[in-house]
């Protein structure tokens, strides 16, 4: 394997969804490329093998394709199971994978059906990844959980309800796991990409024109940090590639509420203050 091109993560194994394309297939580069075994899952299972028989190509590493579906239990748990067997207790989950809304409609023009599959690509599925992986890493003593959020889940978007209501509740289930997790030793974390170039950036009408785009390595390099156990003082927390610094953010220890999503009081009487 060649020399790692960051933190070693040697004996690390990750579990990255929406391995085949984009961020996620960035993202399996990276962390091989450090010394991970890294298994892929993503539903297209001829695309995903190819995309990690890449990885394991270019970086030596050893990883796994898996094709499952993130919102379908059963194939989550058995992807769990073989992912383990055969690579060993996974210790970073990102994921990754998800939906978005297919028109840039106000939520009451959008169809039912796609939007709750938005929905459900966005929450179910890091639910249950995360509910099939955490028992391991807390038999372990630790892991840890990255949720690929975005800007959206912070405010409000009139075109893009789907999505935004997805990420806003990654956003608590990342919380729900630092707070549940911290005393196993498990960190979660929330990561906004900022905009990648992928098919999906480019399919979206408020991208038209772009020509700024946050790059793939400031995605991977933040992921690698966290991986490496470099911000753990950052759990339960939000952070955004291309504009946090991984280096600021080793020295910097956030204080109170911040970069956690909360209500912000109307004033000094405000009750809920």
């Amino acid at each position: 394997m060649p020399e790692a091109a960051g933190p070693d993560l040697r004996g690390l194994v990750a579990l990255v969804t929406g391995a085949s394309a984009g961020i996620g297939r960035h993202l399996a580069e990276g962390l091989a490329a450090c010394g991970a075994a890294v298994a892929g899952l993503a539903r297209g299972a001829d695309r995903l093998a190819a995309a990690m028989a890449e990885v394991a190509a270019a970086t030596g590493a050893r990883t796994l394709a898996v094709a499952a579906d993130v919102t379908d239990r059963a194939a989550v748990d058995a992807a769990v199971e073989q992912v383990t067997r055969e690579l060993g207790p996974v210790g970073l989950l990102v994921n990754n994978a998800g939906l978005i809304d297919a028109a840039e409609v106000p939520l009451w023009e959008a169809d039912p059906d796609q939007w709750w599959q938005v929905v459900e690509s966005q929450v179910r599925g890091p639910f249950l990844l995360a509910r099939a992986v955490l028992p391991g890493m807390v038999a372990a003593g630790g892991g840890r959980v990255v949720g690929l959020a975005s800007g959206i889940s912070t405010r409000a978007d009139p075109h893009y309800s789907a999505y935004s209501a997805g990420k806003t509740a990654q956003v608590r289930i990342t919380e729900s796991i630092d707070l549940a997790g911290g005393a196993h030793g498990v960190r979660a974390f929330d990561l906004a990409p900022g905009v990648v170039d992928t098919a999906m950036t480019r399919a979206m009408p408020m991208h038209a024109g772009r020509t700024e785009w946050t790059r793939p390595e400031d995605v991977v390099d933040l992921v690698v940090a966290m991986a490496a156990g470099e911000l753990d003082h950052w759990s339960g927390r939000f952070v955004r590639a291309g504009v946090d610094d991984p280096a600021t953010l080793r020295a910097t220890t956030p204080e109170g509420d911040a970069r956690r999503l909360r209500l912000r009081p109307y004033g000094d009487g405000d009750p809920l203050a």
